[in-house]
């Protein structure tokens, strides 16, 4: 019951991570939007995001994880009926600012709680969970396309049923309480901070979450624009980009049982540099889904192997650290949504141009991943 708990505020977690880019088409088209309102859109979720994950670190250390998860699924739900109630720009806004909120707490609750289980495969078993964040993004976009005819608020109603659904099986799932021994406490947080892998890691993630999602927020619209009928383009999210980070986190968990997580982050970060550029150089259908769903393969074991060196790196205050590293994640999101936006709307390449922010992103992981990688040596790793 524990794992299925996980798992399933996972897949929703994933569900949202696509919403936005689910949705983002049709939306400009209702409410008349500008790529610099999308990405304010955008913006908002990440806030949501950034703010959850830099406070609920020491909430589930000393409340628990099951405290955490069912506060980040509530809020989930409840932004998600306000979001297929939404009656303008404005709403529309707030509702993913909570929804970000949720989300934040969902990922922070939901690799905390896994992370425990089985140290000794930490990085294979968190890849494992992460396989249902892909299924979750598979199945949003081609739901939309294929049942629901990309009508947004059908596909919110969609997503705040699954939410619901998760939200009681966690209500009924025995979790382990926190312990004084693991709890997090305000005395240790100069020892934490003090750590260069805490910074080097939560710059690796900072880098990779701006890439993957600004795919998810981006990669529809940017189809669209260069051509490709809607439909066709949220099936490339699906079956592209969703399937790839599926199959590859399916991949690489045995994987990373004999090779170590340093070395298959820093051949992520390499695939994704060229696969991200790739997918940008084409209008053919056929020739854009094969290029996202290698960059999903590509980007498939960063964001939950990375959290596995996080947990391997502190073993104590787990998940106020992993909150610290997720944060700086969501702060790439805020960085670039408005990097992209602003560059679409101001240069001649529209979308084309801005989209060149994730191959560039994905070479800074190069580096990143070289200076880390003798840090995490020395603690053990």
């Amino acid at each position: 019951m524990l794992i299925l708990a996980a798992i399933l505020a996972i897949f929703v977690y994933g569900m949202i991570a696509a919403m936005l880019g689910t949705i983002l088409p049709g939306l400009a088209q209702r409410f008349a939007l500008s790529d610099m309102q999308s990405s304010y859109i955008a913006t908002a979720q990440a806030l949501g995001l950034t703010i959850a994950s830099i406070s609920v670190g020491p909430l589930i250390d000393n409340k628990g994880k099951k405290t955490g998860l069912l506060l980040g699924l509530g809020l989930v739900a409840l932004s998600l009926l306000g979001l297929a109630n939404a009656t303008g720009y404005e709403m529309t806004v707030g509702c993913m600012l909570v929804l970000g909120i949720g989300g934040g707490i969902i990922v922070t609750g939901g690799n905390a709680l896994v992370s425990d289980i089985n140290p000794k495969r930490r990085g294979s078993v968190m890849n494992g969970l992460n396989l249902f964040f892909g299924l979750g993004g598979l199945v949003t976009p081609l739901i939309s396309a294929d049942l629901l005819g990309g009508d947004a608020v059908k596909v919110a109603y969609f997503a705040a049923a699954a939410t619901a659904v998760a939200w009681a099986v966690n209500a009924s799932a025995k979790m382990p309480p926190p312990t004084g021994e693991r709890g997090f406490k305000a005395s240790e947080i100069g020892q934490l901070v003090s750590q260069p892998a805490l910074y080097l890691l939560a710059a690796f993630l900072f880098l990779y979450v701006a890439c993957e999602v600004g795919v998810w927020n981006w990669l529809a619209k940017y189809m669209v624009s260069r051509g490709i009928p809607e439909a066709s383009a949220l099936r490339t999210l699906s079956l592209g980009f969703a399937l790839g980070l599926l199959l590859g986190r399916v991949a690489v968990a045995p994987i990373l049982i004999k090779i170590p997580a340093p070395t298959v982050t820093l051949a992520s970060a390499v695939l994704m540099a060229v696969t991200t550029y790739l997918m940008l150089q084409t209008s053919d259908p056929t020739m854009a889904g094969a290029a996202v769903f290698c960059a999903g393969l590509a980007m498939a074991p960063v964001f939950p192997t990375t959290l596995a060196m996080v947990g391997g790196a502190f073993p104590k205050a787990t998940a106020t650290a992993m909150g610290i590293v997720i944060t700086c994640g969501w702060i790439g999101l805020l960085a670039s949504s408005p990097l992209i936006g602003a560059i679409a709307g101001t240069s001649a390449g529209g979308l084309s141009t801005a989209l060149l922010v994730l191959p560039a992103f994905s070479v800074l992981m190069i580096f990143v991943n070289l200076a880390l990688r003798p840090v995490l040596a020395k603690a053990g790793q």
